[in-house]
């Protein structure tokens, strides 16, 4: 149930170097972060390193207000990091950057104006010169590329469109009925699925622009796809069972680099194999991430795996019980991969044939992505006080090389994160985040917000967070806990709330504030609880377990399973999990209990939010509690977001949501003189 925060919550950057004594007389005054400066933020995106090493590609993410959306595009710094250039304008926007094998060329897919209309790839020569579009693909979608290592061809990831492009000079045409036949049929930014709506993969012929499709599978997905080093092998994910709608059983396959090849699958696992592929240098083995039985995918631990091309699997780092992804060869062999560990995320070297893993920096904060050539290795690193950042990994060191947020970071007063630790009801060891407001006073505990994260298999970690900084602006703390469920604690305590979903969860919630209260941080008179996703699913389940919170906020929650069957994007994990309800029906009436129980449970007054596109927690799950408190009488209020889906995407529509749950919980904990006896009153 991966259930997750919409990045709209997180944003990154960096913090400038600090100022030596002889400039401090010079600083400029600190000023309070703003929701101005949603927009003002630039998010960096993962790096590409050019095949000789000395070039870097990424992108750069930022709002633009006038157009009330975001624009992405392209950058290059030099690994030296002496020049930082633009790359890609416009209105467009460009993703996916990748060097072609020579290093010459830099291609992206756009849907800029072009002879063919969508996504196409396009390339520039990085000394510059005007890009141009390389692909014209108009009966499919392009969902992904990659260059064969002689430069002969690219490997596409296509999919059928869901409606055909007007012809030019007249008005589209009404969209046709959905006819579905398939039992995995919706998903979220997807929307419905169609019959045809598969992933393939196909061969662009460069010299002859020819698209022939590569293997001989039909009405299967072909995910993830790498070519093998020598060229002569292509390795991909896909799950070929007689249903693949009906199974997350995903292997990895190889198959020639030939255009009507048969596959051949490499795994056997009965679970999730792949994930990012890796395939080692001299073309023999490969690389990815196993993940639990089908009961628990949802909760899984995805562990380092390498199989080589006669199938045989081995498991480096055997003994290490924490989340892998993208796993890294260097060129004398050594295997890599990021690990997911208690509120920190790292990459690091594993033993092919041990047991052990070797952290390759050890930094608190989180790489959330990274890549290697030539020896050189950049990454994408953010810690509590710096938002995302460029930086050369090298000896065990960070060295920053873009500097994106620096001006802005400079201006703000910024406070710290510390980590928490504290034993949950049952004597289970829980650990979190605790942020104190700007000019805290010990002694002196202050209105706290419980912010409670998605996935659930996800995890608050020491990065650079919005949310964090702007409510100690506020005079509010932040209470964060990786609660039973979260990830980089282990395969246990991720399964822990399998099937039992509102049970552990809740107690490890409640043990962080008890822990935030004992430490003086927290007024135990004046706290919210606050979530988006599992978050808000959470916070239905909280709010219906105690009324020590002056007030809630759910967002793209759910209180009642069974009514969700069908009607989201998550049908393997109730029928793998739960079972289908007329076979478990006790357990969905256990589990439904603040939407059965509301009229005992809950007399917090709780505010819903949710998006009318959302298909991974759709936007009833919070209509049921609004209508069900309103019929009650009790203190509700639900705002719906147009045309959003799961993670919100509309700038003006993000900075509204910041600034309602403000006012909920300004209402509820600094109320007015005035306002605070017909508070009490409407509360009773």
């Amino acid at each position: 149930m991966l259930r997750r925060f919409p990045a709209a919550f997180l944003f990154l950057g960096v913090l400038p170097s600090l100022l030596t004594p002889a400039h401090a007389a010079d600083a400029p005054k600190k000023r309070d972060i703003t929701l101005d400066d949603l927009a003002k933020l630039q998010r960096v995106g993962g790096p590409v390193v050019s095949p000789d090493g000395v070039w870097v590609v990424y992108s750069v993410n930022q709002v633009d207000t006038k157009e009330d959306k975001s624009q992405t595009h392209l950058w290059m710094v030099k690994w030296d990091g002496s020049i930082d250039l633009q790359l890609t304008y416009g209105k467009e926007g460009a993703s996916s950057p990748k060097f072609s094998p020579d290093g010459r060329y830099i291609s992206f897919i756009s849907s800029r104006p072009g002879p063919a209309k969508g996504d196409q790839v396009w390339i520039m020569d990085r000394r510059g010169g005007e890009a141009e579009q390389f692909t014209a693909i108009t009966d499919q979608e392009i969902g992904g590329y990659s260059w064969s290592p002689d430069s002969k061809k690219l490997l596409l990831t296509l999919r059928p469109k869901n409606e055909p492009d007007a012809e030019e000079g007249k008005p589209p045409a009404p969209p046709k009925p959905i006819v579905i036949d398939r039992y995995h049929f919706k998903q979220d930014i997807q929307g419905y699925i169609r019959d045809d709506a598969w992933n393939t993969l196909s061969l662009y012929d460069i010299a002859t622009k020819k698209v022939e499709k590569l293997t001989t599978s039909k009405n299967v997905n072909e995910n993830d796809p790498e070519w093998s080093p020598d060229g002569k092998w292509i390795a991909f994910v896909s799950n070929q069972e007689t249903d693949p709608d009906r199974s997350n059983n995903t292997d990895v396959f190889v198959v020639e680099a030939k255009a009507g090849s048969a596959p051949r699958k490499l795994t056997t696992w009965a679970g999730p194999d792949g994930g990012q592929l890796a395939w080692s240098p001299d073309s023999k083995s490969i690389a990815y991430t196993q993940g639990a039985k089908l009961e628990l995918s949802e909760y899984s631990q995805s562990r380092a795996a390498v199989v080589t091309l006669d199938g045989k699997v081995s498991y480096p780092a055997a003994k290490l019980d924490r989340a892998v992804r993208s796993p890294i060869y260097s060129p004398d062999g050594k295997l890599s991969y990021l690990i997911n560990d208690d509120r920190n995320q790292y990459p690091a070297e594993v033993e092919l044939t041990g047991e052990a893993d070797k952290p390759l920096e050890t930094q608190q904060g989180s790489v959330a992505t990274w890549d290697a050539a030539a020896g050189h290795i950049a990454v994408l690193y953010t810690n509590d006080s710096n938002p995302a950042e460029i930086y050369a990994l090298e000896n065990g060191s960070l060295r920053k090389l873009t500097k994106h947020n620096d001006a802005l970071i400079a201006e703000l007063n910024l406070v710290p994160t510390e980590g928490i630790e504290f034993k949950s009801k049952d004597g289970t060891g829980v650990h979190g985040l605790l942020t104190k407001p700007a000019g805290f006073k010990d002694g002196s505990p202050v209105p706290m917000i419980l912010v409670i994260h998605g996935g659930p298999n996800g995890q608050d970690e020491h990065s650079f967070d919005f949310m964090r900084q702007w409510l100690a602006t506020k005079g509010y703390a932040e209470l964060n806990v990786n609660y039973r469920g979260s990830s980089g604690r282990g395969q246990d305590y991720a399964k822990a709330i399998a099937a039992d979903w509102g049970h552990y969860e809740v107690e490890d919630l409640l043990a962080g504030v008890d822990k935030a209260v004992a430490l003086g941080v927290a007024d135990p008179n004046r706290m919210c609880v606050t979530g988006w996703s599992y978050g808000g699913i959470l916070t239905d389940y909280t709010t219906a377990s105690t009324d020590r919170f002056k007030c809630a906020i759910s967002g793209a929650g759910m209180a009642a399973p069974m009514s969700f069957y069908g009607a989201d994007q998550y049908i393997l994990q109730y029928d793998n999990e739960l079972g289908p309800p007329w076979k478990n029906l006790q357990l969905y009436i256990k589990m439904s209990y603040p939407f059965l129980e509301i009229d005992k449970r809950i007399h917090t007054p709780m505010l819903f939010m949710g998006g009318t596109s959302d298909m991974n927690v759709p936007l009833l799950g919070g209509e049921q509690m609004y209508q069900a408190l309103k019929s009650l009488g009790r203190p509700t209020e639900l705002v719906v977001y147009p045309g959003q889906f799961h993670g919100f995407t509309r700038p003006s529509y993000i900075r509204d949501r910041y600034e309602r749950w403000l006012a909920w919980w300004d209402k509820y904990l600094k109320p007015t003189p005035a306002s605070s006896t017909s508070i009490r009153r409407q509360a009773e």
